[in-house]
C-alpha cells in the first residue's frame, strides 16, 4: 500500500513544528488599498497592484466590453480556435510598446517561464540562473534537460566564473521578495559574446522605464527572451513571452505550455490591451509611487530593518519566523494587512515582512505603518523576552 497518508502526515507536522506552516485566508475586498477579513476592515500593504488598476472602473468597463464582443471563455487553445482577435491585437500591443517582433500569450507567468526553459533548453546546454530567481524558474532549470549552475545573487564576478561557454543566463528584473533590482547592464554585457539573456521582468513592467516599459528598458538592455506579467502593476492575469520571429514559431511549435492550454478569455486579452494603453499614458500612478516611496524612505530609514529598494517592494526584516508571524499578527489587530514571508520562500533568518506599495496608496496610510510596524516590533521583543 503506498506509504502516502504517512509520508504527508509527517511534512505537516514537520511544517507545523517549524512554525513556517501557511494557511490560506479568505478576504473580501482585496483589489484596493483595503481588504476585509473576518468583517474587520484593514489597510492592505500586501498587494501586488502597484498601480492600482487592479479594481479600476475603467478597466472593469473594458473588460464587460470584451465580453460583450467575444463571449467568455476562449474555448479552446491557440492553435485550435482559441486565438482570436482579441489576442492578436494584444500581441499587436505588446510588441509596439515593447519594441519586439513576437508575444506569445500565457496564462501565467508561472507558465510562461515554464514553457520557456522546457522547450528551448536541451541535453548539453548551460542554464545559469541567479540564485533568488523565483520557483518557476528554478524549477524548470532543475527538470529541463540542460545543466543548470546557479550565481550569487547580483554577483557579477560569480556569473563570470560560472558561465564557462555559452548558455542562457535568467535574472529577475526585479526580485519579488527583496524589491531590488538586477545589474541588467552588465549581465547583458557579460551574455554578448556566445550567449542568451532572459529576463523575467513580472515586477518591474509599468512601474519602471519611459511609459512603464520596465527595468530592461530602465537600464537600456534588450534580451534575447523577455517574460511580462499581467497579474501585477497592469491588474488582470495573464503573460507573454517577448522575442523575435523565429523564436516566436519555434514556440508556437514546441511550447507544451501553450500549444496545449486553452488560450485565455478573448475579453481578458481585450481588457489587457486597454490595461497597457493606461498604463503607458497615466503616468501620474508612477508619480504616486514615487511620492509615496520618498515618504516611506524617511519613515522607516530610522528603524532597525529597514531595507532601501527602488521599487514599491519595501521588505522589512525581522530575522525569525515566528517573530515575523507574531509582528504580522499584531499589526492585523491594528487594522494593517502585511504578509509575513518565512522559508523557503527566503532564506533562513531572513524572514521579514513584505511590505507593498501601491497608486492607491495615500501619504496617511504610510505614516500609520511605520508608527504601527514600530510599536508592534517592541511589542512582540517586549513579549518574547518575557516569555
Amino acid at each position: 500500500m503506498p506509504p502516502f497518508n504517512t509520508r504527508i502526515s509527517k511534512q505537516l507536522e514537520k511544517r507545523l513544528d517549524s512554525r513556517l506552516s501557511r494557511s490560506i485566508r479568505t478576504i473580501e475586498a482585496g483589489n484596493t488599498a483595503s481588504l476585509s477579513f473576518q468583517s474587520k476592515r484593514h489597510v492592505n500593504f500586501s498587494s501586488n497592484d502597484y498601480l492600482g488598476l487592479a479594481a479600476d472602473k475603467t478597466l472593469s468597463q473594458a473588460w464587460q466590453r470584451g465580453i460583450d464582443l467575444y463571449g467568455n471563455g476562449s474555448g479552446a487553445s491557440p492553435l485550435v480556435t482559441g486565438f482570436s482577435k482579441a489576442h492578436a491585437d494584444l500581441e499587436a500591443s505588446l510588441c509596439d510598446w515593447l519594441g519586439f517582433e513576437r508575444a506569445i500569450l500565457f496564462s501565467s507567468g508561472f507558465s510562461a517561464n515554464q514553457a520557456v526553459l522546457f522547450s528551448l533548453m536541451k541535453e548539453g546546454d548551460l542554464l545559469v540562473q541567479d540564485k533568488l530567481n523565483h520557483a518557476s524558474l528554478i524549477e524548470a532549470g532543475i527538470h529541463c534537460s540542460a545543466t543548470m549552475k546557479r550565481f550569487r545573487h547580483n554577483d557579477i564576478e560569480h556569473l563570470k566564473r560560472t558561465l564557462t561557454s555559452g548558455g542562457l543566463v535568467v535574472t529577475e528584473g526585479v526580485f519579488s521578495m527583496d524589491g531590488d533590482l538586477a545589474p541588467l547592464a552588465d549581465i547583458h554585457d557579460i551574455t554578448q559574446v556566445n550567449s542568451w539573456f532572459m529576463v523575467d521582468d513580472a515586477h518591474g513592467i509599468g512601474v519602471l522605464g519611459e511609459e512603464g516599459r520596465g527595468s530592461c528598458h530602465s537600464a537600456n538592455v534588450k534580451p534575447e527572451i523577455l517574460v511580462v506579467t499581467f497579474g501585477k502593476a497592469l491588474g488582470l492575469s495573464g503573460a507573454a513571452v517577448m522575442c523575435n520571429q523565429d523564436l516566436g514559431d519555434y514556440f508556437t511549435q514546441f511550447a507544451r505550455h501553450h500549444v496545449y492550454s486553452t488560450a485565455m478569455p478573448p475579453s481578458l486579452a481585450h481588457a489587457i490591451s486597454h490595461s497597457i494603453e493606461m498604463v503607458r499614458t497615466q503616468q501620474w500612478r508612477r508619480d504616486k509611487l514615487a511620492e509615496l516611496q520618498s515618504e516611506y524612505q524617511q519613515r522607516f530609514s530610522m528603524l532597525d530593518g529597514y531595507i532601501e529598494t527602488e521599487t514599491p517592494i519595501k521588505p522589512f526584516l525581522i530575522g525569525d519566523s515566528g517573530a515575523s508571524v507574531q509582528i504580522a499578527m499584531a499589526l492585523s489587530d491594528m487594522g494593517l494587512w502585511l504578509t509575513a514571508i518565512r522559508p523557503p520562500t527566503v532564506a533562513k533568518g531572513a524572514a521579514r515582512l513584505r511590505v507593498t506599495l501601491t497608486a492607491n496608496h495615500n501619504i496617511n496610510q504610510v505614516k500609520a505603518l511605520a508608527n504601527a510596524i514600530g510599536q508592534a516590533v517592541e511589542k512582540v521583543a517586549e513579549w518574547n523576552r518575557r516569555f
